[in-house]
C-alpha cells in the first residue's frame, strides 16, 4: 500500500492571495500527509490546513514572525513515511552548492523538502554516506501555489511513497485557470559527493 503526500510552500496568505486554489484544496483532501515548507504569513492558514488534512507536518519560514508561530511550528521537522526519512525546512541557502550542503546538514535523510525561492526544484545527491535507506538524498521544492514570482505557473507537488520508492509529480496551475496540468518530476541533476578524505 502506498502513501500519498502533498508538498506545498510559500502560501503567503492573505498577502499574495485570499485563498489557496480550489485544485490544491482538492489535493489536500486526497493526501494521506500534507507537508508545508513555510512562509504561511498567517496562523489562520496553519489552522485551516491542519484541520482539513488527514495528517500534517509543517515548518515556519522567514516571513512567519507573527506572534504564535514560534510556539506552533519549528524551523526543521523530520518525519518517516514508510521506509523514507524526510526532513523539512524553509531555507537551504543559495542554489549553488545546495546539494552538498544538504547532504552534510541532513545525514541519514532520503528526502529534503524546502521552499523559500518559489521555484520548483528536484535534484538528487549520491555518494558515500549520503541518504538514509535509499543511498541518495532527493531535494524537492514545490514552488508556490499563490506567488509564482518569475515562474509561468503556480505550483505544488504530489508524491507517492511505496516502501523506499518515491514518485513525484509537479502540479502546475496557469494564472486564471481552474484545472492544473500534472507531469512527472524527474531530478534535473544528480550530484555526486565524493568520500571524505
Amino acid at each position: 500500500m502506498s502513501t500519498s503526500l502533498l508538498l506545498l510552500s510559500d502560501t503567503h496568505l492573505p498577502k499574495r492571495a485570499k485563498d489557496l486554489p480550489a485544485a490544491l484544496w482538492a489535493d489536500v483532501d486526497a493526501a494521506d500527509l500534507v507537508v508545508h515548507a513555510g512562509d504561511w504569513v498567517d496562523l489562520a492558514t496553519v489552522e485551516t490546513l491542519q484541520a482539513r488534512s488527514r495528517s500534517f507536518v509543517g515548518v515556519r519560514g522567514n516571513n512567519d514572525d507573527a506572534p504564535g508561530f514560534e510556539e506552533r511550528l519549528s524551523l526543521v521537522e523530520h518525519v518517516d513515511v514508510e521506509e523514507l526519512r524526510i526532513a523539512l525546512v524553509h531555507e537551504t541557502g543559495a542554489a549553488t552548492g545546495r546539494e552538498r550542503r544538504a547532504a552534510a546538514t541532513y545525514p541519514g535523510t532520503d528526502v529534503l523538502v524546502f521552499g523559500h525561492s518559489h521555484i520548483p526544484w528536484d535534484t538528487r545527491v549520491t555518494g558515500p554516506g549520503v541518504g538514509g535507506t535509499t543511498g541518495a538524498l532527493r531535494l524537492l521544492n514545490p514552488g508556490s501555489p499563490t506567488d509564482r514570482r518569475r515562474q509561468p505557473d503556480f505550483t505544488w507537488m504530489r508524491c507517492s511513497v511505496d516502501g523506499s520508492a518515491l514518485a513525484v509529480e509537479l502540479v502546475r496551475l496557469a494564472p486564471g485557470a481552474t484545472e492544473p496540468s500534472v507531469s512527472p518530476s524527474i531530478p534535473t541533476a544528480d550530484v555526486v559527493v565524493p568520500a571524505a578524505r
